[in-house]
């Protein structure tokens, strides 16, 4: 029996004179995986932190409604169908009450502790603290007497498949296991409602089996109820029962999950490759790079392993791998933020080559101004607008025509249409106003006005639906084009470096085992490397 837990009636939310929820009802039930998909700007994050009750996302118009049972005596919150049970809490009878989430304070503050949200493109962990002690902070949130707090921690790592990384500090974690992380810290408050903003957006192809296989089984012992937000449609097959078409803050399709899939995907268009411009001469050579370090359950882990390449001025050079080859630790490397066990690297600033691994102004301190790095955990800052995280954001203190000027010059190459008009708006803009493919831009653009010769991207597409990472794909190429930039792309995404690299590595337990052309060294993939990095978006 279909029990109604949360009533979206007839929900618009604007932000300043932009609509981007528009008329949304609808039902979510007690215990069931509903799944929302759509493209990047469609208003999924926005409907999902108004469920959350984050600030600034209260409805312009309509309603919330959580149906819960709730114990009066010490406020203890269940789901709708505990209603007239004993309270697990104090044994008090559980009554119904409808709870309008934006006007029943007292209600919603209470209800707010049994809601969880994943986040997507940011992991939400103390790096400095280890798997455990992340755990255990998350635990300590909730009502849970002092001395269960460590047993609860160390079942929650079991059951996260994390009992080999517990003594770990969090951000030497792949992304992979990063993500198994935030899920366990979640699930630690005992939801009734979990949320999840793109879940398994940024993760391999094998990592994101591992959350689709925890949330599964999760849900099935405790009972709570699951939103997922993606632009990706196996993400939505594997984790929803039901599922619905978000398209321009408009529900456009509701029903069974599959035929919805198909209607998001009928809109994707394939976007054609461009010819590559004339590459220039080598602008980076690295030369027999080692990183060794010394884990405890693993002793000496070879992180990389004797890996040379050279990258040409204005090419669009691609890293590849599952999660744990090497990849994110070689672009520290290069981009002067860690130092390798032993190797060169090298980078052309001028006529001179600097070396990246001497300390001092002549040496790393010439080099590093020259290099761009995007992460893939990217923030711009939410209460500045485009142009203030395009200029003081970063530290660059120019007079205002100069800085509009260089604006709309980075915008422009970064894909944003060439028209005053809209490059005024989109400066004027803050970021929450943006779609998330535009925010991406946004950064790109910030990195880029910086004027680097050497821009790093890291996973520039993981939480981005078909049509935005085709947008990405080609501001890359435009600012290649336009301004001569040269990029390093670290990816797991095989579309995306399809449509975008002239030239890759893949990487393999620290080492290169194949270099050339995106579909020659697709050919050498390993039966798991063509699982963990197959080309999400297929049609399912």
């Amino acid at each position: 029996m279909s029990i109604p837990f949360v009533i979206i009636d007839n929900v618009s939310k604007k932000f300043s004179d932009k609509e981007v929820l528009r008329n949304i009802s609808l039902v979510i039930n007690e215990g069931e995986r509903l799944g929302i998909i759509g493209r990047s700007g469609s208003g999924k994050t926005v409907l999902l932190s108004m469920l959350r009750g984050m600030s600034e996302y209260e409805p312009t118009v309509g309603k919330v409604i959580y149906r819960i049972a709730f114990c009066k005596k010490c406020e203890h919150i269940e789901p709708p169908s505990k209603v007239g049970e004993v309270c697990p809490k104090c044994s008090h009878k559980m009554e119904l009450v409808e709870v309008d989430y934006w006007k029943m304070e007292k209600f919603a503050k209470v209800l707010k502790t049994r809601i969880a949200m994943m986040f997507q493109r940011t992991f939400a962990l103390y790096g400095s603290l280890t798997v455990y002690e992340n755990l255990v902070e998350a635990l300590n949130k909730t009502a849970m007497r002092e001395e269960d707090v460590g047993k609860r921690a160390l079942e929650i790592a079991r059951e996260m498949g994390l009992s080999n990384r517990l003594l770990h500090a969090a951000r030497d974690l792949s992304g992979g296991e990063k993500q198994r992380v935030v899920l366990g810290r979640q699930l630690a408050l005992n939801p009734v409602l979990l949320l999840a903003d793109e879940p398994t957006g940024t993760l391999d192809q094998i990592s994101a089996n591992s959350i689709y296989k925890i949330i599964d089984q999760e849900l099935k012992t405790h009972d709570t109820t699951l939103l997922v937000t993606t632009h990706m449609p196996e993400a939505i097959v594997k984790m929803a029962d039901r599922a619905v078409l978000l398209e321009g803050g408009r529900i456009e399709f509701e029903g069974e999950t599959k035929a919805v899939v198909d209607k998001f995907l009928s809109s994707v268009k394939e976007e054609e490759v461009t010819k590559p411009e004339t590459l220039g001469d080598v602008i980076l050579k690295v030369r027999e790079i080692k990183k060794y370090y010394f884990s405890i359950d693993k002793g000496v882990v070879r992180a990389l392993d004797g890996v040379s390449f050279d990258v040409r001025e204005r090419e669009i050079f691609g890293i590849i791998g599952l999660s744990g080859a090497g990849k994110t630790t070689l672009s520290k490397i290069i981009s002067g933020v860690s130092a390798p066990t032993s190797g060169t690297v090298d980078l052309k600033v001028g006529d001179e080559w600097v070396n990246m691994l001497e300390p001092g102004v002549l040496g790393r301190g010439r080099a590093t101004p020259y290099i761009g790095l995007l992460h893939q955990e990217y923030t711009l800052y939410p209460h500045l607008t485009v142009i203030e995280n395009l200029t003081d954001a970063v530290g660059l203190g120019l007079p205002d025509e100069f800085a509009r000027f260089k604006a709309n010059i980075v915008l422009t190459a970064t894909g944003f249409e060439e028209k005053e008009d809209i490059i005024e708006k989109i400066l004027a803009s803050y970021p929450d106003e943006l779609s998330e493919g535009e925010r991406h831009r946004v950064a790109l653009a910030q990195v880029l006005i910086k004027e680097p010769h050497l821009v790093i991207l890291d996973e520039p597409s993981g939480t981005m639906d078909p049509i935005t990472k085709h947008e990405v794909a080609r501001s890359i190429k435009n600012a290649r084009n336009e301004l001569g930039q040269t990029f390093i792309i670290i990816s797991h995404d095989l579309d995306f470096i399809l449509s975008t690299c002239e030239d890759v590595i893949l990487m393999r337990d620290g080492k290169i085992v194949t270099e050339g052309k995106p579909a020659d060294v697709l050919k050498t993939f390993t039966d798991q490397e063509r699982q963990g990095m197959s080309q999400q978006n297929s049609k399912v």
